[in-house]
């Protein structure tokens, strides 16, 4: 498994990926799926998308983008999705941690996740393995896809 900058041959499949995810409804804030053309301007949009890629097939990719602007452009943000099959494998380890590398490479000196929804344990303990540090809880900040709402925990980590 390799992790490399995405292609225009990747685009199908990381739209179905990355709309997988959001039709989930527990981890992106997006509600709006893509289509090839909003998909295209989406992914070409962010300061970098890459894929988790082996013997051809797609399996995950994370987009890398400025948390906000000016004075704050230093902080970049990230998301991560893994196609369904694909969970349980790692997959998501190698993301986060080629999108650190990538991160710094582009001159971000902190990593900052706005949301990570409470529930979702598999995602904070990699996090916490990893390195990054809770920033505190708000409560009740996302809406998930069944109308209830959860708390979401942003989190960072020094590039």
């Amino acid at each position: 498994m390799r992790v490399r900058e995405y292609n225009d041959q990747d685009l199908k499949e990381i739209i179905r990926i990355w709309n997988e995810v959001v039709e989930e409804g527990i981890a992106f804030p997006q509600e709006d799926t893509l289509d090839m053309e909003s998909g295209a301007d989406f992914f070409t949009s962010q300061s970098y998308t890459g894929v988790a890629e082996e013997d051809g097939k797609i399996y995950g990719l994370y987009i890398l983008h400025p948390n906000n602007i000016g004075r704050c452009g230093h902080i970049c943000n990230a998301s991560y999705a893994v196609s369904s099959d694909a969970r349980g494998k790692h997959i998501g380890e190698q993301l986060v941690k080629d999108c650190l590398q990538k991160g710094k490479e582009l001159g971000f000196r902190v990593l900052q996740f706005n949301a990570v929804v409470e529930s979702n344990i598999h995602a904070r303990h990699l996090y916490e393995r990893l390195g990054f540090k809770q920033l505190g809880t708000i409560p009740g900040g996302f809406r998930m896809k069944d109308e209830h709402y959860e708390n979401i925990c942003p989190y960072y980590k020094e590039l």
